[in-house]
């Protein structure tokens, strides 16, 4: 049990240990001490030999003893979620039955996945242009030579051969068993992307562990918005992705127009999707995605609009994202090592101690 009170006319605190019963049985004087300087109010955290390892759960008893070493624990916070498996699905079960009655359609340019064999106009571009940035030197006619890409939610594979062709090793992945058949099927027909391309049935929290870190770019393109946990999933985008490696997104903003001409239009009146393809509530607005993706450590370098019309039946680029838009971020280069909660704080109660020390107005006053 936990006890205080204020030590005398110095403004410090102490913390009392309450034992069974209210029975005091140690003090530490003081934890935090408040004296002017100079005219102006400074916090002073004073850890004596061996409180720190003897008292160290209770630091963590009240915020404003943390204050400290809150913002060095943000810092890390990206770090640490690869400590741990995601064990909660981002897959929507709905979803996997709408895509499975659909999945001997994948290559029929000019059935119901046409507007995405076109989209490959834009997208493919896209991320093949961003990723040159990152290549010194490349091979001509195979670009991206060397690169590991993972494609999640790959479906038939309507990207993922594209960036095979284009000299990378691709992963591609999907939690739907015929997709994937439909896919690996396909690629059978070239023995070049038989050679460079994968294909798994899983989601992409099923192998985070094992692909921590391998990938030089990941590619989520038309599927965020048909997750059931986006953070989940963009949290595991990230823990896949290398140091500085790039994340590509494409898919639906969340608007008023988005709705009347993703679902209304798209769905039930000109029939270019099925019916139930798309939930408006799943759709995320830019700012929303940009948010999320630099809490978990990437950096947003690219968002521009794209505009589908659908009696040419092609796509192209726009500075109005209020539909389409596509996205690329970029993960951090510099990687910190996680540390624990307890060893930040106490550099940060070192660094504290070593301040108060060369000052002699609060070394006096600590003394009190």
């Amino acid at each position: 049990m936990w006890g205080g009170g204020k030590l005398g006319s110095s403004g410090g605190w102490f913390l009392r240990v309450l034992g069974p019963g209210g029975r005091n049985t140690k003090a530490v004087r003081p934890l935090i001490s408040s004296v002017y300087v100079k005219n102006q109010l400074s916090w002073i955290l004073q850890i004596k030999p061996g409180v720190f390892n003897e008292y160290r759960t209770m630091w963590f008893k009240s915020y404003r003893m943390t204050f400290s070493c809150l913002n060095r624990i943000k810092s890390f916070r990206y770090r640490w979620a690869r400590l741990y498996s995601t064990s909660q699905t981002t897959v929507d079960s709905g979803e996997v039955k709408t895509f499975l009655a659909l999945a001997h359609k994948w290559w029929d340019e000019q059935g119901i996945y046409a507007p995405l064999h076109s989209m490959n106009d834009l997208r493919v571009p896209f991320i093949r242009d961003n990723l040159l940035k990152t290549i010194p030197n490349h091979q001509p006619g195979k670009p991206l030579f060397g690169m590991k890409i993972l494609d999640v939610g790959c479906g038939g594979g309507l990207l993922t051969e594209p960036l095979g062709r284009l000299g990378a090793s691709v992963i591609g992945i999907d939690p739907v068993d015929e997709n994937i058949k439909t896919a690996q099927c396909h690629k059978s027909f070239d023995p070049v992307l038989d050679k460079r391309i994968e294909y798994r049935v899983c989601s992409l929290e099923e192998i985070v562990e094992e692909t921590a870190e391998t990938f030089d770019a990941v590619v989520a393109s038309e599927v965020v918005e048909h997750v059931i946990d986006l953070e989940t999933f963009l949290q595991c985008c990230c823990q896949v992705l290398k140091p500085s490696g790039s994340l590509f997104i494409t898919t639906i903003n969340k608007t008023q127009l988005s709705y009347a001409l993703g679902i209304v239009f798209s769905e039930q009146i000109a029939a270019i999707v099925p019916k139930g393809t798309h939930t408006w509530e799943k759709f995320v607005s830019p700012e929303t995605l940009e948010s999320i993706l630099e809490s978990n450590g990437l950096l947003v370098q690219t968002v521009v609009g794209m505009l589908y019309n659908p009696f040419s039946g092609y796509w192209h680029w726009s500075e109005n994202t209020s539909l389409n838009y596509a996205a690329h971020a970029v993960k951090s280069g510099v990687q910190e090592h996680p540390m624990s909660a307890e060893f930040a704080f106490k550099g940060e109660a070192e660094e504290l101690q070593a301040n108060a020390c060369t000052n002699p107005a609060v070394h006096e006053e600590l003394k009190k």
